[in-house]
């Protein structure tokens, strides 16, 4: 019996660097299931999208990401954009690694690693902003440009608390945006903080919704928005309002949608998964419903 074809990318500086460490195991727990692994190092930003770009959907019967966020959005972009099938699993080393707290995925990357091997395949949505993709996140404002302005060293050492310490460190000086947003059935207009169009559990490890009506092959994003209150005293009960889990208070939108249109008076500066990404026009945010086959737990 022929070896499945198995191809592991790994960022090596993801987290702390955990994998330098780890890979080694990892590659046994695949090998001793009969697969015949071949590792891909990542050595730059967008390395890991043009690589499995130029993949065959014959070259591999399975992708596994080992990294964090960014890395597993690199890889997604590559296989969204050659139209590959080919089914994807993750281990997580990254720092936040939010759409796997959502998976059920292990954070022990052994186990992350046996239970890809004796997991389930599910399709699972993705997110297309205007020509790119993300996997859980679009996001602008506060607390958005604390995912890249945050050092890698400083998340190594902080973890998650780094992108808190950023997002707080920004309120003071974040500037509002102007937008309109349209949906089929939504339409709101005004100055904004902040706004997440999401399909995750939590943004930035400071948005978190209930585990109940978030649903991550549902074909739906989940949206907040935060006005920019008219005076300073308004905005305690906003960032009360996020760390409380409570997205109805003044000067907060909350809704569903699968599609939405957002239109500024200027260039916004946004992250997809963590990722800096530019709108420097209208930008078009769609759910491309159950567009990948993942490999998940089996509960």
């Amino acid at each position: 019996m022929e070896n499945k074809k198995l191809l592991l990318i790994v960022n090596p500086c993801s987290g702390r660097a955990k994998m330098y460490t780890e890979l080694l195991k990892v590659v046994e727990v695949f090998s001793y299931a009969d697969y015949l692994v071949s590792v891909y190092p990542t050595k730059a930003k967008g390395d890991a999208t043009q690589y499995v770009e130029k993949l065959q959907h014959e070259d591999f019967d399975l992708i596994v990401v080992c990294g964090g966020d960014g890395t597993l959005n690199e890889v997604i972009e590559g296989i969204m954009n050659s139209k590959n099938e080919i089914p994807l699993g993750y281990i997580p080393s990254g720092t936040l690694n939010e759409w796997s707290s959502g998976l059920n995925i292990s954070r022990n990357i052994e186990t992350a690693a046996k239970d890809i091997i004796n997991g389930k395949k599910i399709k699972l949505d993705i997110g297309r902003f205007n020509n790119k993709y993300f996997s859980y996140t679009a996001s602008f404002g506060a607390f958005t440009s604390a995912s890249y302005s945050a050092p890698q060293e400083v998340k190594n050492v902080l973890g998650q608390s780094a992108y808190f310490f950023e997002g707080i460190k920004s309120l003071g000086t974040i500037k509002p945006i102007h937008m309109k947003i349209t949906s089929d059935d939504v339409t709101v207009e005004g100055d904004f903080l902040f706004g997440a169009i999401s399909n995750s559990l939590s943004v930035g490890g400071i948005v978190k919704y209930d585990k109940t009506p978030v649903g991550l092959n549902d074909g739906i994003f989940e949206v907040i928005l935060i006005r920019n209150p008219d005076n300073i005293v308004k905005l305690q009960p906003l960032v009360d309002g996020i760390l409380k889990h409570e997205f109805d208070r003044e000067g907060m939108e909350f809704f569903r949608t699968n599609k939405l249109v957002i239109e500024a008076d200027e260039e916004v500066s946004w992250t997809l998964d963590g990722e800096y990404a530019k709108g420097d026009g209208p930008v078009t945010i769609e759910n491309i419903h159950g567009a990948i086959t993942f490999i998940v737990p089996e509960i």
